[in-house]
């Protein structure tokens, strides 16, 4: 193990000295757990022009996407000692995306901690397993499951394209113009001042995005881009 682990850091070596910076960038992740979001996860990453290295304790799932990732190996992480000989210490960014093992995803994301991985992302299964994250210091929490079902709920309810929502109680929203803001321009309707939003995109049929300003006429059809208080885009994009 301990061979296998010093072959690998001496071919990341060598690899990262054959490529070339870009920008000047460290574009190396760790991603911890290859189970459906961890593979995911890593695979756009690859496609992103990332520098990969995907870590499980299943050897049949390292196997499987060892061929697809810049590298691969099958570590226990809950053990330090483990991210120390991988050289995870040295990369500045990190995924834990451990699926439904809480006692794994708090260990390993408290050895990265200790480690002082500088930007350290970690999958959540749950609000408390989040609060339990964020109080040890990770530095972004997801829990894609709970907001990707927020989403969904958002686009099956309403009039909504799509919907993303931030922590602050702000949104931003895709949605076909309301008839109520339609044919005139948006200074005109006065859509910040009536409805507390801002339309910062607009998409014709046939055509793609452009930036809205005072001046665009909204017409039958058309698709906005808004933001603004999550209740005040959700009210606006119910309106007919």
């Amino acid at each position: 193990m301990v061979d296998h682990l010093h072959s690998l850091r001496q071919r990341r070596r060598k690899r990262r000295a054959e490529t070339p910076a870009r920008g000047g960038a460290d574009q190396r992740v760790a991603v911890i757990g290859l189970g459906r979001f961890g593979s995911s996860l890593a695979g756009e990453l690859m496609r992103r022009g990332w520098d990969v290295l995907g870590i499980d304790t299943d050897a049949r799932l390292v196997q499987r996407y060892s061929d697809s990732l810049t590298h691969a190996a099958v570590a226990d992480c809950t053990e330090a000692e483990a991210l120390r000989q991988l050289g995870v210490h040295e990369f500045t960014s990190a995924v834990v995306a451990i699926g439904n093992d809480v006692e794994a995803s708090i260990l390993v994301s408290s050895n990265l901690l200790e480690a002082e991985v500088p930007n350290l992302w970690a999958k959540a299964i749950s609000r408390q397993h989040g609060q339990i994250l964020e109080r040890l210091g990770v530095h972004h929490v997801v829990l894609p499951e709970h907001e990707m079902g927020e989403r969904v709920a958002h686009l099956v309810t309403g009039r909504m394209l799509d919907f993303i929502e931030f922590d602050d109680d702000y949104a931003l929203v895709k949605t076909v113009a309301p008839q109520v803001v339609t044919g005139m321009p948006l200074g005109e309707s006065q859509v910040r001042r009536r409805y507390g939003v801002t339309v910062v995109g607009i998409k014709r049929p046939g055509e793609g995005f452009t930036y809205a300003t005072a001046d665009t006429v909204v017409q039958k059809g058309d698709v906005l881009v808004v933001t603004g208080k999550t209740h005040a885009v959700e009210s606006f994009a119910e309106l007919s």
